[in-house]
């Protein structure tokens, strides 16, 4: 995991993680521009399943706001995965409103 990047679970919200990116590069690294609605690869060592729904609490580099989404896993890096991948999910965005305002804002980051 990026030590940039600090994930924690809500043990008691099931489904709900808390994704603090500090820095640019971390954000980089975590973006998926490859997803049409916006993704983001949340390392994490929570077994999930392809569809799941994760409700991600998230703090943009530099930015103090917390934006909140459900988004569903598209992908799953599992334990072990080879080329020494770093274990966890990747999610789209939903087709909301506020989640493309969110993917914007990303990519005005990222530049």
């Amino acid at each position: 995991m990026n030590p940039q990047t600090v994930v924690s679970r809500d043990a008691a919200r099931p489904g709900v993680t808390h994704l603090a990116i500090k820095e640019k590069g971390a954000l980089y690294a975590s973006y998926m521009p490859i997803v049409v609605d916006g993704g983001l690869f949340i390392p994490t060592e929570r077994p999930y399943r392809m569809g799941d729904e994760l409700y991600i609490i998230l703090t943009l580099p530099g930015d103090t706001q917390r934006y909140t989404l459900a988004a569903k896993v598209i992908w799953i890096t599992p334990k072990k995965c080879v080329g020494q991948r770093t274990q966890g999910v990747g999610v789209r965005f939903p087709q909301t409103t506020a989640a493309k305002a969110l993917k914007a804002k990303i990519e005005d980051i990222l530049g």
